[in-house]
């Protein structure tokens, strides 16, 4: 073997060392679930589903541990409400208040939010690595607000969200945060359990079970029931969604029905199940009394509902 083919075959070897041992640091570097979360600390609640997607409750997560893998993963984290009307009059400068203290506190955050007039804002003052976009509404659907919503914000990230951030929420605006909503909460698809509806029996659930809507959930099936006011997980996930969402409507529309953007949420993690799930501490309603499993409300509903 001549020199320059010694020197070659050298060289080769030292490349396919260097990507083995850069291909294993990875796997030792990516979180795992166990790393974190411990679904024995709470007996009292489901923290698993049956298709081993996590039910984060306070108690179950190592939060050190969390702030120490995102910490490295230099993650910008959007926020997206849409405010129109009463509800931004009512709402929204409290909204904001809290998810500046509250939401992903020690993050790059975005702020987006939706509006159908400027007038409207209240005076916004984002903390430590937190910045606001203001974003218009295009069209009105005045008779169904959350298709307004869905829509606005799939025009908004097919325009510019799902380069600025990693993971997306998108949540009403009739809510305060009480305590800190972080990195626990991160996921590629993320539901969160509805207060109203998680202590109840499944064969209860409002789930749509009109065979011709695109929303049903047939008789006998279904197994959590998720609330229409948060969403979250990567932007592409949630473009996903949206696009489901809307051809869903449009074929009830297409059949003469018209089921609620609540239970065309439910079908699609019925079929598209989430990759983590959020306990009812993370959108309690505040007409509730907190039962003994709710250790920790980290966002709550407002009294009053506007729409």
């Amino acid at each position: 073997m001549n020199y320059k083919r010694r020197v070659l075959l050298l060289i080769s070897c030292v490349l396919y060392f260097m990507l083995l041992e850069y291909h294993f640091r990875d796997e030792v570097e990516e979180l795992r679930l166990s790393d974190w979360f411990n679904p024995r600390k709470r007996p009292d609640v489901v923290t698993t589903t049956d298709w081993l997607a996590p039910v984060i409750w306070e108690g179950t997560f190592n939060r050190q541990v969390l702030e120490e893998y995102y910490g490295r993963q230099n993650l910008t984290i959007g926020l997206a409400v849409l405010a129109t009307g009463r509800i931004a009059d009512q709402y929204l400068e409290l909204f904001i208040q809290s998810a500046s203290k509250h939401f992903m506190t020690g993050y790059r955050v975005i702020f987006y939010i939706m509006v159908d007039a400027f007038y409207r804002l209240p005076n916004l003052e984002p903390g430590p690595l937190q910045t606001v976009q203001v974003l218009n509404i295009r069209g009105h659907d005045a008779d169904d607000f959350h298709l307004m919503r869905m829509k606005n914000l799939a025009v908004h990230i097919v325009g510019h969200i799902q380069d600025e951030v990693d993971f997306l929420f998108s949540m009403m605006a009739n809510r305060v945060f009480q305590n800190d909503f972080g990195v626990e909460t991160l996921g590629t698809s993320v539901a969160q359990l509805h207060a109203w509806w998680y202590f109840k029996n499944t064969e209860n659930l409002p789930y749509e079970r009109r065979p011709g809507s695109a929303a049903c959930i047939p008789l006998g099936q279904g197994d959590f029931y998720y609330d229409g006011t948060v969403i979250g997980g990567t932007p592409l996930e949630i473009l996903n969604f949206i696009k489901e969402y809307l051809d869903g409507i449009m074929r009830d529309k297409e059949n003469g029905l018209n089921s609620t953007y609540e239970r065309h949420l439910n079908k699609y993690f019925f079929i598209h199940k989430p990759t983590k799930l959020l306990s009812p501490e993370y959108s309690w309603d505040t007409v509730l009394w907190p039962p003994a499993q709710v250790w920790l409300v980290k966002a709550a509903r407002c009294l009053e509902r506007a729409f």
